[in-house]
C-alpha cells in the first residue's frame, strides 16, 4: 500500500465500522478527479437537436473553439444532453462560461462548469446508503 492510499483505506475502514457495512458491500470509485482543465467546459442541458456545427457556432464567438464533442447514447445514437467545447486558451473558455451558463440554446438552457478530467487510481470506498438503513431501526 503506498502512502496516497493509507488515509483512504483508513477512511474506508471508518466508514465500514461506523455504518456495519461488510467489505463485500463497499462500492469502488475512482479517486478524486485532477484540478479543472480551464480551457474545457462541459455543456449540460442541450436539447437533443444540437449537433456539433451547431453548438461551435454558439461558442465560437468568444474564442478559436478547437474541438467540440458532443456524448452520444450507444444504443438509440441520440444525444444524453451534454457535451463539451475545448477553446485554445484559458480566458476564452472563462469568458463563454460565464457568457452562457443559463443561457437558452434552441430552447433549453445550458449548464456550463469546467470540465474535469476522468481520472482514475486508488478506489474511493462508499458505502450503498440502501445497505446500511437497517441502522435506523435501532
Amino acid at each position: 500500500m503506498n502512502r496516497k492510499s493509507l488515509p483512504l483505506a483508513f477512511l474506508a475502514t471508518n466508514i465500514s465500522t461506523k455504518f456495519h457495512v461488510p467489505p463485500f458491500q463497499w462500492r469502488f470509485f475512482c479517486s478524486p478527479p485532477s484540478p479543472p482543465s480551464t480551457n474545457k467546459l462541459f455543456v449540460g442541458g442541450l436539447s437533443w437537436s444540437v449537433d456539433e456545427k451547431s453548438l461551435t457556432d454558439a461558442f465560437s464567438s468568444f474564442g478559436d473553439v478547437t474541438e467540440v464533442r458532443i456524448v452520444y447514447d450507444k444504443d438509440s445514437g441520440r444525444s444524453r444532453g451534454f457535451g463539451f467545447v475545448i477553446f485554445s486558451n484559458e480566458d476564452d473558455a472563462k469568458c463563454a462560461k460565464d457568457a452562457m451558463d443559463g443561457k437558452a440554446l434552441l430552447g433549453r438552457p445550458l449548464r456550463i462548469s469546467f470540465a474535469l478530467e476522468k481520472a482514475c487510481g486508488v478506489p474511493v470506498v462508499v458505502p450503498r446508503f440502501s445497505d446500511i438503513g437497517h441502522l435506523n431501526k435501532h
